[in-house]
């Protein structure tokens, strides 16, 4: 299923350096999590470590949402519903030039390098969107 993405959003979904991912665990709790990702060919990747609560609730429910950023009063805002899948046959973000570039600042601030980042969160997730809300 093919989702209408308006130029502005799609901006953003560039530009933007972070965004939470909420999954869903086995309990009916949503589970929000600040993450580093990239728009690339009308997926967002994200990168996660290996034992992240997100990836066993993701195995159970694929549903997901983004949130961006709001302005001060919520008045402008963008939240991506979607479908989540492990997406094995990802290379690792140090091999991602765009994400390396996007992040460079970011991973130093971490102190950490992008082939360390990489190692520590190798698992790759991709998410669809299914549904698009946003002013």
């Amino acid at each position: 299923m093919s989702v209408e993405i308006k130029p502005e959003f799609e901006q953003r979904f560039r530009e933007e350096k972070t965004i939470c991912l909420t999954t869903v665990r086995a309990d009916g709790m949503p589970q929000p999590t600040p993450v580093w990702f990239l728009w690339e060919n009308g997926t967002f990747l994200i990168y996660s470590q290996p034992k992240a609560q997100k990836l066993k609730n993701i195995a159970q429910n694929p549903k997901v949402a983004l949130s961006f950023n709001t302005d001060e009063w919520g008045d402008e805002f963008l939240v991506v519903m979607g479908e989540a899948r492990i997406d094995d046959k990802q290379p690792l973000s140090h091999e991602i030039p765009a994400f390396v570039e996007k992040y460079r600042e970011g991973i130093k601030g971490i102190q950490m390098t992008p082939e360390s980042m990489a190692k520590e969160f190798s698992v790759a997730i991709r998410v669809t969107p299914v549904r698009v809300r946003g002013e």
